[in-house]
């Protein structure tokens, strides 16, 4: 198992997987990052994207849409605690575009400030679910 790091996602309801794998891409607030067998141990906060989980042969294996959450990375392996996750293969495409135009509404329909903040967050939410079906989101 030397070629290989332990992951683990949850989501507050239950653990959505759990495997060693060859690597995981994240999408880290201040960037993607790759995290491989013997990295640095690390915390960061999880912005809303896809989690790229790589098989043997750095082929991608599962591709997980995460809204948010922090990301752990330790000697024992890599955890993301996750706001709410879906597979990419089971998001509706219609939903989620129907998702996003909504969201886009409701910062237009913003009336104040904490309003337009939660709004700005949904909206980022859909954006990055729109982009994980591979469409342009402009």
């Amino acid at each position: 198992m030397a070629d290989q790091v332990h992951f683990e996602l949850v989501s507050p309801e239950r653990l959505l997987f759990s495997a060693n794998v060859g690597e995981i891409v994240i999408p880290g607030t201040e960037g993607d990052f790759a995290v491989l067998p013997g990295h640095s141990n690390l915390i960061s906060t999880v912005r809303p994207g896809v989690i790229q989980i790589l098989g043997d042969g750095n082929a991608v294996s599962e591709r997980i849409f995460v809204e948010g959450g922090f990301a752990e990375v330790n000697a024992a392996g890599c955890t993301v605690l996750a706001e709410r996750a879906q597979n990419v293969a089971d998001i509706d495409r219609l939903t989620a575009d129907q998702a996003l135009a909504d969201a886009r509404e409701d910062v237009a329909d913003a009336k104040n400030d904490s309003e337009r903040a939660a709004a700005a967050a949904a909206l980022a939410i859909a954006e990055a679910r729109v982009h994980a079906l591979g469409t342009s989101i402009y």
